[in-house]
């Protein structure tokens, strides 16, 4: 089911920003019951986005109640993405616009469904993500880098792969967020000036304490991603996965991704 501006439609106007320009963010997230998991996380950062591109944030309350409508009976996946609406030509943006809220649903892909291996094989991208500060973190319409990043590989046994900066700073996944372990402590890539901040690793951070694991965000190079005790990738549709292999280096499991996905899902709202 697909609603545009909370009305079942599948088309949008042709001169729509999104489509020209990525003029836009986004939000997947898993729902169950119907209903959206992490709820309050998501709407927090969809409006944190909205804020950084200078765009309306729809309503809570009108936005959930959509997103609730479209979703799957038992488990599936609600994809919302806003845009700053239609234009005329050119890149300034029309002023005091409201967005255009488009809601989807799909079902729950067989990767993310319970009894799916919890440990994954990635490889290196070749593709280098460009620092741009005033983008970074934000999930932006403009996902080509993660389009030509995973047109690198066909081999279906390769879940997932990993990406570097022009600088080489390990930044993350081509669609999730990178989590290693080392000496009991946990490292994740610092995103100021490229990647996506998901939900999940914020979640993962703030739970983490809880659990008596030290956090840390910083730079990461391709070493201390090898050097780690256990590596891992999480988002919204698939929690936290082990990375088992890397290219040609494997890890056994180290006991950590159990314990950070069971973290992770103590709290649904």
């Amino acid at each position: 089911m697909i609603l545009v501006n909370g009305h079942p439609a599948d088309t949008v106007d042709a001169r729509d920003r999104g489509l020209a320009y990525g003029d836009g963010v986004f939000r997947t997230l898993r729902t169950q019951a119907g209903r959206p998991l992490w709820w309050r996380d998501h709407y927090a950062k969809l409006a944190a986005d909205c804020a950084a591109l200078m765009l309306a944030c729809p309503d809570e309350a009108e936005l959930h109640t959509e997103v609730c409508q479209v979703a799957e009976a038992g488990e599936g996946v609600v994809k919302i993405m806003l845009t700053r609406g239609a234009g005329a030509r050119g890149y300034a943006p029309p002023q005091d616009q409201a967005a255009i809220r488009i809601v989807l649903s799909a079902p729950l892909p067989v990767y993310a469904q319970a009894g799916a291996p919890d440990a994954i094989t990635a490889r290196w991208c070749s593709l280098r993500l460009a620092r741009q500060p005033r983008l970074a973190g934000i999930k932006h319409l403009n996902r080509l880098e993660n389009v030509l990043a995973r047109a690198e590989w066909s081999d279906p046994g390769i879940f997932e792969g990993l990406l570097c900066d022009d600088r080489g700073a390990v930044i993350g996944g081509v669609m999730s967020n990178l989590l290693i372990m080392k000496h009991g402590e946990l490292f994740t890539p610092d995103l100021a000036e490229c990647g996506v901040a998901g939900v999940a690793r914020a979640r993962l951070l703030r739970a983490a304490p809880r659990l008596g694991i030290p956090t840390h965000i910083g730079r990461l190079p391709p070493a201390a991603i090898l050097a780690a005790d256990e590596v891992m990738i999480c988002n919204s549709v698939i929690g936290v996965r082990r990375v088992a292999r890397l290219d040609d280096v494997t890890w056994p499991p180290a006991g950590w991704t159990a314990a950070l996905n069971n973290a992770l899902y103590e709290n649904l709202d």
